[in-house]
């Protein structure tokens, strides 16, 4: 197998020239992304459409950075706000409706832990999915080879090293669930504030619930 077979296939690999080759198109695309003028919002998104695997629309705030991009795929409605880094060696995969806050990492990387294999130049990537409905909060790093489900929100700073279920709430170093996601949220702004009657009124009015 070739190490870019390998690397798919979340085998051992090493990063040759032709690894490299790859990851060359993708720093002339995120080369242009990141130096563009940020009031080009059609841009943008052209080069965004360009970079990822696949994708409806996503939109990104430069600057932004990834090894690939192929391999990052996206739903409706994704939105990374900026400096956000997805390390797509292995498939980064999101649902629709999805949004990442400042300065979110998503790791697929990941290299052996014991020093002499380590130092042989042979790594991994395992691939990290995201369920639709999910919001990750700035400064957040999720680590090779995690699941987070639907409808979950990821608090601000949190180290997410394990599976996380749908429908809660999760933060923290490592990640772990607070609380379930319930209807008594519906209406909530920010912490025990609600949503005022003029905005919950166009909401309630254009929205299914």
């Amino acid at each position: 197998m070739t190490h870019q077979e390998r690397r798919d296939a979340g085998l051992a690999y090493i990063s040759d020239k032709d690894v490299f080759e790859e990851q060359k198109e993708c720093r002339r695309i995120l080369q242009k992304l990141n130096f563009m003028d940020r009031s080009d919002f059609e841009g943008i998104n052209k080069l965004v459409s360009e970079l990822f695997g696949k994708t409806d629309g996503a939109f990104v705030n430069p600057p932004f950075y990834c090894d690939y991009g192929k391999h990052i795929e996206t739903g409706k409605n994704f939105f990374a706000n900026y400096n956000c880094t997805l390390l797509d060696v292995a498939k980064i995969r999101f649902g629709d409706n999805c949004q990442l806050a400042p300065n979110v990492a998503i790791y697929t990387a990941g290299h052996p832990i014991h020093p002499v294999t380590r130092n042989s130049a042979y790594e991994y990537g395992k691939e990290v999915t995201i369920g639709d409905n999910v919001w990750i909060g700035g400064n957040t790093v999720v680590c090779p080879g995690v699941h987070i489900g639907n409808n979950v929100v990821i608090g601000a700073g949190s180290v997410v090293t394990k599976d996380i279920p749908d429908w809660c709430v999760a933060a923290g170093n490592p990640c772990r669930v607070i609380r379930k996601i319930t209807d008594d949220d519906r209406r909530k702004l920010f912490r025990d504030e609600e949503i005022d009657d003029e905005a919950w009124a166009d909401i309630t009015t254009h929205m299914t619930f």
